[in-house]
């Protein structure tokens, strides 16, 4: 059910690789609350996945590739948007993350440090690069809300997520010092939600995610959040419904990140 939550926004959504992202998930809730949307992401990405099926979806959605890391790509990416538009842009969806050391099986304590800068650019100072451009351009109306996808790792040590728990403190960083520089300039608002475990491509990966994603429910009084369920919240995020809501960290994770323990994961541990 649609509450016309969007009518009349415009905004880019980076990261849909296929139906398990939540990007992806987020761009069909955008479109059915009546936004219109450009869809983004890196070009071997794109090669990859199956955006071109959501771009249908979401009423023949432009697909503009841009390497996040690249100044260049950004900025063509949303002249191109803008130019799609006929104006400016409402909200930007940030669901970017990627760890080489991860995907090499390097240890947290024996990481290679040029994978790691890799790892902080494309996963972190993206947004800090995707904000500077939209700053740069002038490319976001009044009010614009631009939300990226972070974990609890940032605040929490949780040894198998690596150097992406470093990517994640570096993105709340940004988050928080360009939502106040864009606050004071164009009453622009930019959060992070911390999401639940949530099996999509990227985060499958992760070592040892099964028993991960199964702890995470029994320590959270409502569960596990879905990815759909996120979908939504960044719906309300991107609406003139959270207009007050700037450079906050919120946590959409079933009650975990406040539950030092259940009583589910107590009886486990006496058994």
């Amino acid at each position: 059910m649609s509450n016309n939550l969007l009518i009349g926004k415009k905004g880019i959504i980076f990261g849909a690789l296929d139906e398990k992202s939540i990007a992806w998930k987020t761009a069909l809730k955008c479109h059915a609350e009546g936004a219109q949307i450009v869809l983004s992401n890196a070009p071997v990405a794109l090669r990859m996945g199956e955006i071109n099926k959501l771009a249908a979806a979401c009423g023949d959605a432009p697909v503009i590739g841009a390497d996040v890391t690249n100044m260049e790509d950004l900025k063509n990416l949303f002249e191109k948007a803008m130019e799609h538009f006929g104006g400016k842009i409402d909200f930007i969806l940030h669901s970017i993350g990627m760890s080489v050391n991860v995907r090499k099986g390097k240890h947290y304590t024996e990481m290679n440090y040029e994978w790691n800068q890799k790892t902080l650019d494309i996963s972190a100072m993206s947004l800090h690069k995707v904000l500077r451009t939209a700053w740069d351009l002038d490319a976001l109306n009044e009010w614009s809300s631009v939300v990226a996808l972070t974990y609890i790792a940032a605040q929490r040590v949780f040894p198998d997520y690596n150097e992406m728990a470093d990517a994640k403190s570096l993105l709340e960083s940004v988050t928080r010092s360009f939502g106040y520089h864009y606050g004071v300039k164009k009453k622009v608002r930019v959060n992070t939600i911390s999401q639940s475990p949530t099996r999509t491509t990227a985060g499958s990966g992760v070592k040892g995610f099964d028993g991960f994603i199964n702890y995470a429910a029994a320590m959270s009084p409502l569960g596990n959040a879905s990815g759909e369920d996120c979908a939504n919240y960044c719906v309300v995020m991107f609406s003139d419904l959270t207009k007050m809501v700037t450079m906050q960290n919120l946590f959409h994770d079933g009650g975990f990140s406040f539950t030092g323990v259940t009583q589910e994961v107590v009886e486990k541990m006496e058994k």
